[in-house]
């Protein structure tokens, strides 16, 4: 294997940006410093392939940051505006929690559930304890023990007074489904506005640090940190919380679908199994 002559080594290592700055940083502590001020104020994350070859004290600074943002200390420079958005994303994830536990399809309407309770009133109705379990199942199942508690009681009933109690069982059904809905999309909403806010309080803050001529770095500082902090924050809470809101009504409109469909069904069964008793009504 050829070798380079040791003049060409030497100029290329001579030449290189790399130990150009660092022989500069090795030589100048203020380049060094700077350097670091650099690395503390804007790189939080960053990571070198080679942290050895730096200076021991860049060193240290940078297997520092490598173990990850204080978040703590991110709080505190966004100072106290950021507590509202704090609030709002411990809400919004709480209220995420609960509806994914509410909304599930065992709990609101079971696939296998219809044709049961159509296999049931085939050849008349069930007795008042199966009424009961079927309200007990899920949504759908109290939707469709509405209309079977009904005819129970009065089996002369007629088809608008069962398709009104239907109605009204699922109206009962989509305010349950629709709970803490609303508190999810005003989160949604509200964020971003608390996020503008903290920025314009950051704003007010960098403009009070210039005041009499005389410019005070580290309230100029903590005041663009203010602003970008609550800024991100206020998106960070609202996006995660809109798709959400947007995903629960989705289902919620596709699980009002299914108690409708079900009940048409049902309606349909119930009035051919009195459809030959004497005194129906239509």
């Amino acid at each position: 294997m050829d070798k380079q002559p040791a003049g060409r080594r030497a100029g290329f290592a001579a030449s290189s940006p790399l130990h150009v700055v660092l022989q500069r940083s090795c030589r100048d502590d203020g380049a060094a410093a700077g350097l670091e001020h650099g690395f503390s104020s804007h790189n939080p994350r960053l990571r070198f392939a080679s942290a050895k070859a730096l200076p021991s004290g860049l060193s240290a600074l940078v297997q520092s940051h490598v173990e990850g943002v204080d978040l703590l200390k991110i709080v505190q420079e966004a100072g106290w505006p950021i507590w509202p958005l704090i609030l709002c994303s411990i809400a919004a994830v709480a209220l995420i929690v609960e509806r994914f536990m509410a909304l599930r399809t065992a709990r609101i309407a079971p696939g296998y559930l219809l044709g049961e309770v159509i296999a049931v009133t085939r050849n008349g109705l069930p007795s008042a304890d199966v009424i009961a379990k079927l309200a007990d199942n899920s949504l759908l199942g109290g939707v469709l023990a509405s209309g079977l508690k009904l005819l129970a009681v009065d089996p002369r009933v007629g088809e608008v007074q069962l398709r009104q109690t239907f109605e009204g069982a699922g109206r009962d059904a989509a305010h349950k489904m629709d709970r803490y809905l609303n508190a999810l999309g005003s989160i949604a909403a509200a964020a971003p506005l608390l996020g503008l806010f903290g920025t314009v309080v950051g704003m007010i803050e960098i403009f009070g640090s210039q005041g009499g001529g005389n410019t005070n770095p580290a309230e100029l500082a903590h005041g663009i940190s203010t602003a970008l902090y609550n800024t991100a924050a206020g998106l960070i809470v609202a996006i995660p919380s809109l798709m959400f809101y947007r995903y629960f009504r989705g289902r919620v409109d596709d699980y009002l679908h299914t108690l409708e469909q079900s009940s048409e069904q049902l309606l349909t069964q119930l009035m051919r199994v009195t459809a030959g008793r004497p005194g129906q009504t239509k």
